[in-house]
């Protein structure tokens, strides 16, 4: 047994660690005090081992200290980002991390409810559309039937706008050109340019990699008590899966694709979990030690069975993403590569689990996006709970 094939015996995950925006339609910015930096202290808390920080330096050309300060950053806006969301009430419009100021945007529709906030740490930008709206004009999209040529959909709440994703090969085919009109007339909508079609990121059997189901080779996401989840299309619920030897793990107890893109794995055989996500010698192996949401903007990284570790931004949340097989609800865009057998794969924050990849387009020789089911929803669907340190 070598050691990496031993570490993934023990530790049962091959997961991952960690657009340019439109012209925003806000009609002002508040003014508030100078953005704070993270605190000495702050930095030093920051869940970031030398193998991440690398990583973070390589994938998205930070310095040590600026990813340090990126970290604590970013762990300070997802805390803010819950409360901030109930302050605004129903004047909240979304919100972002923004990586160059280091605090959390977020939008409102009502300039009375700056200040409350404001008083959270966040700086308030006032744009026209409430989330309550965006959110009606992407579920109204939703019901459309969009054709192969409509990559995806989105709420971009830096531009207070749904953005409809069209393959740029297939701009005017006549019935995207019929999806694009009709979207149009659902609410506030702009269309951009995505390179290629989103497809899975499965494949077929290569030996020693983590996990297979029939000749499917995907790699698993996070474990939780009684087993791990991973991506839907992977495998259907009774599927018996097998490890990186061939050895037998358990049974997909549940799996949802398309629709959604999850499932959950039993663990038994002589398996075991623990809450741990490789780092396939790029970096160290991670621990996880919750599921706290990352906002958009935020840096999040990834690890498979196939690409192994890499890291980018959040770009995108509840996206719809159209692949060949159906339509996947409130998926995460993120612009981390991947290729065939990362899915299922984790994505996580700092050390806070986000997600198991899905799919997308690109590799990580030319570039590309990725997107991943985000694990709360996993977690809630089938009652898990995720295994953290």
């Amino acid at each position: 047994m070598t050691a990496l094939h031993a570490s993934l015996a023990a530790a049962l995950v091959v997961g991952a660690w960690a657009t340019a925006g439109l012209a925003s339609a806000a009609a002002s910015v508040r003014a508030v005090d100078s953005p704070s930096t993270a605190s000495r202290a702050d930095i030093a808390e920051a869940p970031a081992s030398s193998g991440l920080l690398s990583a973070m330096r390589r994938d998205l050309g930070l310095t040590e200290g600026q990813a340090r300060a990126r970290l604590a950053a970013e762990k300070s806006a997802a805390s803010v980002q819950d409360k901030a969301r109930q302050a605004a009430g129903t004047s909240y419009a979304g919100s972002w991390f923004d990586p160059a100021a280091g605090r959390l945007i977020v939008a409102v529709t009502d300039v009375e409810k700056a200040d409350v906030v404001e008083a959270f740490g966040a700086t308030v930008r006032l744009v026209e559309h409430s989330a309550r709206q965006l959110d009606a004009t992407k579920a109204r999209i939703d019901r459309l039937p969009a054709p192969d040529g409509i990559s995806s959909w989105h709420i971009d709440p830096k531009a207070n706008r749904v953005v409809v994703n069209v393959v740029a090969s297939a701009e005017d085919d006549n019935d995207v050109r019929t999806f694009v009109e009709r979207a149009r007339k659902t609410g506030p909508v702009v269309v951009k340019q995505t390179p290629e079609a989103p497809r899975t990121f499965s494949a077929g059997t290569v030996g020693g990699d983590p996990y297979y189901t029939g000749n499917v080779r995907c790699s698993i996401g996070f474990s939780v008590h009684g087993g791990f989840v991973t991506a839907g299309h992977c495998g259907q619920a009774g599927a018996a899966v097998s490890g990186w030897d061939g050895s037998a793990i358990g049974n997909f107890q549940g799996s949802s694709f398309p629709g959604d893109d999850y499932a959950w794995v039993s663990v038994g055989n002589g398996w075991w979990t623990v809450p741990v996500v490789l780092g396939w010698g790029t970096v160290s192996d991670q621990l996880v030690r919750g599921s706290a949401e990352a906002p958009v903007g935020a840096s999040v990284c990834r690890s498979g069975s196939t690409s192994h570790w890499h890291c980018g931004n959040v770009l995108a949340t509840n996206e719809t993403v159209n692949y060949s097989q159906g339509a996947v609800h409130q998926m995460t865009k993120t612009s981390v590569c991947a290729e065939p057998g990362d899915s299922g794969g984790s994505f996580i924050s700092g050390d806070q689990a986000q997600g198991v990849t899905s799919g997308g387009w690109g590799n990580c020789s030319s570039g590309g996006e990725t997107w991943h089911q985000p694990i709360n929803e996993i977690l809630n669907r089938y009652g898990l709970t995720l295994h953290t340190a």
